[in-house]
């Protein structure tokens, strides 16, 4: 891995962590539900771009399958939340 790559990676780790932080804070401030699910969705976004970019760094296959969890398990919990939202029920 090439001097470049490895700067260019650690860059993005420190900006996904940035944004880790806003969507938090968007979290913890946002002062609708769907603000706050929005945020949720952001998180779990930045969570499997994070690990994403670990495997890279560390030429893992662990980090990839972990990213693939968090982006189903993050799908399935915005579905349920946005149904919530507009049903108030989430099994029918």
């Amino acid at each position: 891995m090439t001097l470049l790559l490895l700067w260019a990676l650690k860059g993005a780790l420190f900006l996904l962590a940035i944004g880790m932080l806003c969507a938090l804070a968007r979290l913890l401030i946002g002062p609708t539900a769907q603000d706050r699910v929005m945020a949720l969705d952001c998180l779990y976004i930045n969570g499997m771009l994070t690990m994403l970019v670990l495997g890279i760094i560390y030429a893992s296959d662990v980090y990839f399958e972990a990213a693939m969890l968090i982006a189903l398990f993050g799908f399935v919990g915005s579905m349920a939340m946005a149904k919530f939202l507009l049903r108030g029920e989430v099994i029918e």
